[in-house]
């Protein structure tokens, strides 16, 4: 099929209606109160990564000279526009869906109260609180015509401020929101009630305090905030470690270009037209009217105020039906495979595993490889205990982890000063599987065991993702797994696997030959089918293969989170494919692949999207399940997904985002998975 831009939903477009899809959790008034708060934190965070890396490489395409109708199916300079338009639209919904919710707290005995509804017992709390906690955080920035605007950090809050002088001169002022402080605080309770004060708020109450040293006649102030190119650029200093240019790079990503302005709607032109002088924001930048407050990602931390009514119901991680806690790993994964699915099974198998590796006297090596840690890491922890213990550890971290670098840095510091061997990936392509081998001497030989997984090795982010992670010491798939790390220490070599797909080499040519199957299966009258979970679909390539075999007649099931550039239902092209996403209390992050293969299914967890970076700029691991009781398993999560019809949106090409058709009874996927796997804990 030759590429039109018909045959495909443009890509920034697509990730648009995912995160529609978060805003729709918001709006739902099925979901608790205060998760619709932290829902719609959620949708401004993505909204400020998109702004900052795929708006940011449409503006660069734009400046560039490039048309960009080749790469995105539409001009550039058009695309910015549509964006454009429809954040502003979405951001005029989410500020209604914030009204409301703020009704409904109110019928809760819930008030988040602004500078004019202060009472005098407020005041003296808020007054004493901005003494004490606030002013000596604060940075304030007096602007004048003769020196530069002072840079303004990306994605920080600010409060422009105009102050009308009594000598009937403007003089104009900057607040930067301290990023330090809780957004929400919280006030004395009365009469059984809760009060809290957006930070924004408690500092225009305390106007005043600030600027007393200036004689005016009235003070206004209003949010702005900026929203910097987050693309990391490199310098090519040969003398500099990686860690040294990462670093740098991190640092210059502060000063980036503006790509985004966002301002409170009823500012005075005045005083708008002073700051996008003084910032130079021109025409191909992102500006959009917004509400009273910016930086709205900080909702997600909306305190819970001990209303535990108005949350969700916290899920207690069950343990898997076999594998003991309390017992070596080792000695049971060495019997048989085993599969964890969290969040609803428990994390701590991933730290138990390498906490016996790191106490085994037998074990002699621990290869990992890590993209995102969690804050305080129970994983480094560990690699280091063992480091410690005399073991070999090697640790591939990837220090591009997109808003991650900082942390990764510091961890890739530490365990380097605790001796353990840290490499960086290989250059070009960012290290994104999720690998893990130990070698343990047993008897005459060494016997390898390790996991495998789609999701990072984090515990905070694995109490709200959903993924896999296959615990095994089958020595066919691990030997093909310790060769992955082999290339990163020799990167000039290409292995051949007899297990495991990987990228950037091997990916598409065999998902091919997966597709191919099912494509000669049915036109031999043989059943056929492909079954795919994934975070996203954008490669063309992948997605005209996908069009080939539902030309043919073979049925497509895709579950698909996020960026879902193909079009499903189209006659002649995707009939025989159907999409689904699902937006819930968990991020659905697992990524699976299924092909019927004549009734012997052939089934891999995978760290890898459909996307063009994944396949071809990455190095990612797609893992074969060969035991038959976890396909078994794998087969009735894919199930109980494609089933949901509580939160399962259809993908369609009218991109409508509308909930399937709710037919009894109800399934809600991430709750009947959690019912699952209680009662195979049971059985």
């Amino acid at each position: 099929m030759t590429k039109d831009k018909n045959s495909y939903i443009n890509r920034e477009l697509s990730w648009l209606q995912f995160n529609e899809r978060v805003l729709q959790e918001a709006a739902d008034e099925s979901v608790p109160l205060i998760e619709r708060f932290r829902f719609l934190g959620i949708f401004s965070n993505n909204l400020d990564e998109f702004f900052k890396v795929r708006y940011a490489t449409v503006k660069r395409i734009d400046e560039a000279g490039k048309g960009g109708k080749s790469e995105l199916g539409i001009k550039a300079a058009d695309l910015l526009e549509i964006i454009t338009q429809v954040v502003i639209k979405q951001q005029s919904k989410s500020l209604d869906i914030l009204s409301n919710i703020q009704l409904e707290l109110e019928n809760e005995g819930i008030y988040i109260i602004d500078e004019t509804q202060v009472d005098d017992e407020q005041h003296s709390f808020i007054k004493n609180y901005f003494i004490q906690q606030i002013s000596p955080a604060l940075v304030n920035i007096v602007l004048s015509d003769t020196v530069d605007l002072p840079h303004l950090k990306d994605s920080a809050a600010y409060l422009a401020v105009k102050m009308e002088l009594t000598n009937h001169e403007k003089q104009f002022a900057l607040i930067e929101i301290p990023k330090s402080m809780n957004r929400f605080v919280v006030l004395p309770k009365k009469n059984g009630k809760c009060y809290l004060m957006i930070l924004d708020d408690l500092l225009r109450y305390c106007l005043d305090d600030i600027f007393n040293i200036f004689s005016y006649t009235n003070i206004t102030a209003n949010m702005i905030k900026i929203t910097r190119d987050g693309e990391l650029d490199f310098d090519s200093d040969l003398s500099k470690s990686f860690i040294e240019k990462i670093s740098a790079s991190v640092k210059d990503r502060q000063i980036g270009d503006p790509v985004r302005f966002v301002y409170d709607k009823t500012i005075d032109e005045e005083t708008l037209e002073y700051l996008m002088t003084k910032m130079g924001i021109d025409s191909k930048d992102s500006v959009i009217p917004g509400g009273r407050y910016h930086n709205r990602r900080d909702y997600m931390g909306f305190p819970s105020l001990g209303r535990t009514d108005l949350l969700y119901n916290k899920i207690k991680p069950l343990e898997i039906n076999g594998l003991s806690l309390q017992h070596s790993i080792f000695n049971t994964i060495a019997k048989k495979d085993y599969l964890l699915h969290t969040p609803y099974q428990t994390f701590s198998y991933v730290v138990k595993f390498l906490r016996e590796a790191a106490l085994d006297p037998q074990v002699r090596t621990i290869k990992i490889t890590i993209y995102r840690l969690a804050q305080i890491s129970h994983i480094a922890s560990s690699l280091i205990n063992a480091a410690k213990n005399g073991k070999k550890v090697t640790v591939v971290i990837e220090l591009r982890a997109r808003f991650d670098e900082q942390a990764n840095i510091d961890y890739a510091e530490q365990m380097q000063d605790e001796g353990v061997n840290l490499l960086f990936g290989v250059s070009g392509l960012k290290v994104h599987s999720k690998i893990c081998v130990i070698e343990r001497e047993e008897g005459k030989g060494v016997r390898r065991y390790g996991f495998i997984s789609t999701g990072n090795f984090n515990e905070s982010t694995a109490k709200i993702y959903t993924d896999f992670t296959l615990f095994t010491a089958n020595q066919k798939v691990l030997k093909d797994v310790n060769k992955v790390f082999n290339f990163f220490q020799t990167n000039y070599r290409i292995y051949r696997y007899k297990h495991i797909i990987t990228s950037p080499h091997y990916t598409k040519s065999k998902l091919f030959a997966l597709i191919d199957t099912e494509i000669e299966n049915v036109k031999n009258g043989k059943p056929a089918f492909i079954k795919l979970k994934l975070n996203s679909i954008s490669s063309y390539k992948m997605i005209d293969k996908l069009y080939e075999a539902s030309r043919v007649g073979v049925k497509v099931q895709m579950i698909v989170r996020g960026i879902c550039c193909l079009i499903p239902g189209i006659k002649g092209m995707s009939e025989n494919i159907e999409v689904i996403s699902i937006i819930d209390k968990f991020l659905e992050h697992t990524r699976l692949y299924m092909f019927c293969n004549d009734g012997d299914a052939k089934i891999y967890i995978s760290s890898a999207d459909w996307m063009t970076r994944n396949i071809e700029n990455r190095v990612e691991v797609s893992c074969p399940i060969y035991q038959n009781d976890i396909k078994q398993e794998l087969l009735d999560v894919f199930d109980i997904c494609w089933n949901d019809n509580v939160k399962a949106r259809a993908i369609n090409e009218t991109q409508s985002n509308e909930y399937r058709k709710n037919s009894k009874p109800k399934v809600r996927a991430q709750f009947a998975l959690y019912d699952y796997f209680e009662n195979k804990l049971k059985s």
